[in-house]
Parts: C-alpha cells; structure tokens; sequence
C-alpha cells in the first residue's frame, strides 16, 4: 500500500507543489485578514510552526491518502468534492495537533479565526489551481506527445476505440501503421495511415515519434511483429504492447500499465521516475540561468573579436535534431567564417571520421582566424581559441533553459548526420541533446569511430542517474579548465 502510495506521490509531484501553493497563499491571505499587516508580533512562533506544520501534514495527506492519484481523469464535480475532502483532512490534522500541543494552561496562542479562513480559501484556490493547471497539463501531453499504433486492418477500429478512451489522460493516436495490408496514405477515424510493416522502422527513424502501441494477433507465425519490436527498442523508442496479443515479450526495461481499454507490457531502453526526471529539469533550469548569465558577459567580450576578423551574425544557429527526431535550432558563438558550410563539403575527404557521421578535421581552414602561410606554418586566431576553450558553447544554456536541450545528454546530429543514421544509431536520441555528454567527457578529440560514440551514450541512456549526470558535469568542468574541450 505504501509503496503504490509513494509512487502515486512521485506521478504527480507538480500538482503537490501546485497545492501546496495554494495552502500557503491562503494561509497568508487569511493571515493579512486577521491582522492586516505580516509584521504582527503576537506569538509569531506560533504561525511560524503552523507553517512548517501545514507542509508535513499536505504531504503525509497527499501520500496516505492518495490525494492525486487519477487526478488528470477526474471531472469538475469529482475534482471539486476531492479538494474539500483533502482541505478538511489537513484542516482536521493540524487542529489535531494544536490541540495537542497547545500551552498547559489551556491558551491556544493562535486565532482559530485564520485556521476557518484559511481553509475556505484553501478549498477555493486549491480547486482553481487544479483545474487550470489540468487544463495546461492535457494541452502540453496531447501537443506533445507523438503515439504511433501498430496494427492489423482487422482490428484497427477496435483499437482506436480502446484508445480514445484514454483521452482524458492526454493521450491522442497521431499515426496508424497496418501492418498485413498496404493502406499507407489513408485515414481511419481521421487517423492517418502513414507506414506498412516494411517500412514503418524507416518512418519511425526519420520522423518525430515518442512512443509505439503495438497491438496483433498472438498467431504471428513468421515472427514479423517481433521484428519490428526489436527494430523499435533498438532505436530507443518507447514501446507498448497489448498484452492479449504479445504477452511475456519483454526489452531491457519493462513495465505494465493501463492504456485505454488494453493492459500492455510497456519496454524501453530505461525508465525515469517523474521525480528524478523533475530533478533533472530543475537541475536544467538553474544551470541554464547560471550559464545564460555568463553567455552575456562572454558576448559583450567577444563580440568585437569575432566581428572584427569576420562580420556577419554574432551567433551561429543550426538546426539539429533532438529527442525522437525533433527538429531545433542550436546556438553558437559563431567561431567559423560565414562560408563555412560550403566548405564543408570540399573538404569532406579530409574528415577524420571516416564513415562520416561526424565531422572532424586535424586542421580546419574554415575557423575564424586560422590561416596557412606560404612557408606552410599554420596560424590561429578568435574561433579557434573559443572552440579550443569551449567558449562557442555557451549560448546554448539559452536551448537548455527553453527545453530544446539538457545540461547532460547526447550530442544533437546534424540534418546530414541523421539521414546517414542506422536503426541503432536512432537509441542516442532517446534523450534530450546535452550541452555535454558521456562521450564528451571522456575524451572527444580522441574518438573518431561513430560506433564508439553511439556505445558511450546507449551506455549512459541504459545506466542514467542524476549521480551520473553530476559526475559527468565535473568531469566536463575540469576538462573544460584543463583545455581539453569537452564541452
């Protein structure tokens, strides 16, 4: 019980915080009412301990009593008669503990008068913040949220129906694939059917889709839906299966859950726990405010520097693809003269990564201020002291604090790196891009062979932690600080 409590309260960590919140704002309103000022000095302590009281008892409520479990599913009457019932819970408790721990002499030090009121306000507030906040949560899942379902032109109306009813969590079938008839191009229920079982793992590298529902007969004699699950999870997309049909097929992680009318196996590379993931991001946040700073600071030095040996935009952008294949535009201090795109492909033969799904040379004339002289000595300038030092990095804090990027992922490939992409090569993508990553901290100028790299980062997608994203970040620092680039 506790432990299905426990990850219950992990789910829905924002709508705790969202709550509490609320309880606070009404607490000072009730507060300012009572005594029209927050400066009163009668027996302030004791407000002060209903303070801290009032957080330990939102949480033990919220976890005991399972508070916002199926929150994103409840409707207006049931959402309100869930938020008095929580309001009164912590209400009751903390008079509880007043009453127990009030003065000998029977003298409450408080005035019940801010208790009544702030538990009107309460129920008031926490029901307005649910509801609204509901309303953005389902508008950014269903926005966001890429559901690819793999299935049979016999059963495909049946499981759309199954799925719609999963609406009210967000979820919303934005692509068919039938998988014993060619019916690429059509719509079914307003859905369109846009792959066939041999080129749907195609469809699924090139195109942005966060997670498959897999749904076919048990009779697969040929083993084709096998196949194309291995495709899947090899390149890191997160699968679902319908257990009536594909029972005990399990990838590296795997979990069961509800979805719709249907039990399914749930697999992937690696599964996150919405809390650690909201660490993550709140780890992303400061990081991203604290390297948006010293970007600024970077672009009043540099500017003149850059613009100087090379005029034109101060920041170079590229689109890169992110996560499943999004699209984004990543910032630079641009560090290269402004043909240096059309140079690439010149010097394309001189490329140390030989299969080029990277691109690095020993020398490269594009950078700003490198240049040869006629004796063959080579001379460098701005651009390669910014790359050299990682300096042309840091704009993209600016991605980081958006959502494009994270502090610590993999790096984003390139619109011609990625049609050059395998199947497996795709599981790098699994993540969000990072500013720095495991490959890059452990030695970038010296890996040249790809599938090396993809190794590194299927390693950290399989084996992450937020230990292992601040061991990285060290290792980054100090390598920056060493004049090794890792960045």
């Amino acid at each position: 019980m506790y432990k299905k409590n426990y990850k219950s309260w992990l789910k829905h960590i924002d709508f705790i915080l969202i709550d509490i919140i609320s309880m606070y704002l009404a607490y000072g309103a009730a507060y300012w009412i009572k005594f029209h000022n927050f400066t009163e000095e009668y027996d302030i302590n004791v407000y002060r301990t209903i303070m801290v009281a009032l957080l330990m008892i939102n949480l033990l409520v919220s976890i005991a009593f399972s508070s916002f479990n199926g929150v994103l599913k409840r409707g207006h009457f049931r959402e309100m008669l869930e938020t008095v019932k929580h309001v009164l819970l912590v209400t009751g408790i903390l008079m509880l503990f007043l009453f127990l721990t009030q003065r000998e002499d029977g003298y409450y030090g408080y005035s019940r008068m801010v208790i009544f009121v702030m538990m009107g306000l309460y129920a008031f507030l926490g029901y307005t913040f649910r509801m609204l906040y509901k309303i953005v949560r389902r508008k950014h899942i269903r926005d966001n949220r890429s559901f690819l379902v793999v299935t049979t032109k016999a059963n495909v109306e049946y499981v759309l129906e199954g799925l719609a009813k999963a609406a009210n969590n967000g979820l919303k079938v934005s692509s068919l694939c039938i998988v014993d008839s060619n019916e690429e191009g059509t719509e079914i229920k307003g859905v369109k059917v846009v792959a066939n079982k041999d080129n749907v793992a195609e469809y699924i590298c090139r195109e942005w889709i966060d997670e498959v529902f897999v749904t076919v007969p048990s009779e697969d004699k040929d083993g084709e839906a096998k196949k194309l699950i291995h495709d899947f999870i090899k390149m890191g997309v997160t699968v679902h299966l319908d257990l009536s049909s594909y029972a005990g097929f399990l990838g590296q992680s795997y979990a069961i859950e509800n979805i719709g009318t249907f039990t399914a196996i749930t697999t992937s590379i690696n599964f996150v726990t919405p809390f650690k993931m909201f660490i993550k991001r709140l780890m992303d946040i400061v990081g991203g405010l604290i390297g948006s700073i010293f970007t600024i600071l970077l672009t009043i030095i540099l500017a003149p520097f850059i613009l100087i040996k090379s005029p034109g935009p101060l920041f170079f952008k590229q689109e890169r693809i992110g996560r499943n294949g999004k699209h984004f535009k990543m910032l630079k201090f641009r560090s290269m003269r402004m043909d240096a795109e059309k140079l690439k492909k010149e010097l394309m033969a001189q490329n140390r990564v030989s299969d080029g799904m990277m691109f690095k040379l020993d020398w490269d004339p594009r950078i700003i201020g490198n240049r040869e002289l006629p004796d063959g000595t080579r001379k460098t300038g701005i651009g390669e002291f910014i790359r050299k030092t990682s300096l042309d990095e840091f704009p993209q804090f600016f991605n980081v604090l958006k959502g494009d990027m994270s502090l610590v992922g993999t790096r984003p490939p390139t619109l011609d790196e990625w049609e050059k992409y395998k199947l497996h090569h795709r599981a790098r993508l699994a993540v969000k891009p990072g500013i720095t990553g495991m490959w890059q901290a452990n030695g970038r100028s010296e890996i040249t062979d790809f599938e090396e790299v993809v190794k590194l980062d299927t390693e950290y997608i399989s084996n992450w932690s937020l230990r292992l994203d601040i061991k990285i970040l060290f290792k980054t620092v100090v390598a920056v600080f060493l004049h090794k680039g890792a960045m």
